[in-house]
């Protein structure tokens, strides 16, 4: 059974209905003119905020590359990694761990292991409930974000033997030299 329309949704409609301009003088289907007043009309929208900056001291942003979703490991590198002929010294289980406690245990390990020199790390998030699960999905967004950015080169699903969908691996960059 269809329940009738909230009025908060015939108010919204009326808003979006307001703003669209026929291409002919046809009407829509089921059109009438009770129907059209019984809508309520938008309101009026308030004055927008005087811009305080001088538009002419605004200056297009540059050619510089902004920092986007983090990419996959190289295919060779990540050969190497699960063949385990650049080690896995560094691992990290999640399991059990909120997405609030997740992240900061996962940043500390990712810096702790960069520290230390390891190239490359594995963090098992746990598949979750029918594969979809919250620090799988969660977990490339964090290492992809600026608390990680400068330590993490790439990161790829793991091999089934390291946890599958349920795990990834990390690559990390390498650390400067100390001169």
């Amino acid at each position: 059974m269809k329940r009738p329309p909230r009025q908060e949704d015939l108010r919204l409609w009326g808003m979006v209905t307001a703003t669209v301009k026929a291409k002919s003088n046809q009407k829509a289907p089921g059109w009438t003119p009770k129907a059209e007043k019984s809508l309520i009309q938008p309101t009026t929208l308030q004055p927008m905020a005087p811009l305080l900056v001088d538009p002419k001291t605004i200056k297009p942003a540059g050619t510089k590359r902004v920092p986007g979703p983090l990419g996959s490991i190289e295919p060779n590198r990540k050969r190497k990694i699960a063949r385990e002929h650049t080690p896995l010294e560094a691992r990290l289980d999640l399991h059990g761990l909120d997405q609030d406690r997740a992240r900061p245990v996962l940043e500390a390990f990712l810096r702790r292991a960069w520290e230390d020199g390891h190239r490359a790390a594995l963090v098992v998030t746990g598949k979750g409930k029918l594969g979809v699960g919250v620090l799988k999905a969660r977990t490339p967004e964090w290492l992809a974000g600026p608390a990680l950015r400068d330590i993490v080169a790439g990161v790829s699903p793991a091999e089934k033997r390291h946890g599958g969908d349920g795990a990834l691996y990390v690559a990390l960059k390498r650390r400067p030299s100390k001169v």
